[in-house]
C-alpha cells in the first residue's frame, strides 16, 4: 500500500476537513472516530505520512514512534478506558481491513469489548 496524500486523514492534517480532536502534540493528532465501534473510539494518527504500520515501523524516528505511543497511552487515560482496559488495533493493508493508507491506530473502550475475532 503506498501513501496517497489525498487521504482523508492528511486532508485532516492539513485542516482541509474537520475532525473532532481530542489530543494534538509534535507528533501525533487524535480524533474521536465518526462511526464509532465502542463508546469510546478514538484514532490517533501520526504526523508524519506513513501509510501502513510497517511503513512506520520502518521510516519513522525514534522519536515519532515514541512519540505516537505516548499519544496512544495519554489519550486512553485522558478518555477514562485504562483503569477499566481498552483494545489498540491497527489493521495493516487490505488483508489487514486498512481503509485508509495512513497508519492509525485505533483506541476502543468503555465496555468489555469481548473476543477479537468470532470463534
Amino acid at each position: 500500500m503506498t501513501y496517497d496524500n489525498d487521504n482523508i486523514f492528511a486532508k485532516i492534517l492539513r485542516d482541509e476537513i474537520p475532525c473532532d480532536k481530542v489530543y494534538e502534540d509534535d507528533y501525533a493528532l487524535a480524533f474521536n472516530d465518526i462511526s464509532p465501534q465502542a463508546p469510546t473510539h478514538i484514532l490517533v494518527i501520526p504526523k508524519g505520512l506513513y501509510a501502513t504500520q510497517d511503513d512506520f515501523n520502518t521510516q519513522a524516528s525514534p522519536d515519532e514512534v515514541a512519540g505516537l505511543w505516548r499519544a496512544v497511552s495519554k489519550v486512553a487515560d485522558e478518555a477514562g478506558v485504562t483503569a477499566g482496559g481498552y483494545r489498540t488495533i491497527t489493521n495493516t493493508g487490505p488483508d489487514g481491513g486498512q481503509e485508509v493508507p495512513h497508519y492509525h491506530v485505533h483506541i476502543l473502550g468503555g465496555k468489555r469489548i469481548g473476543r477479537m475475532i468470532p470463534g
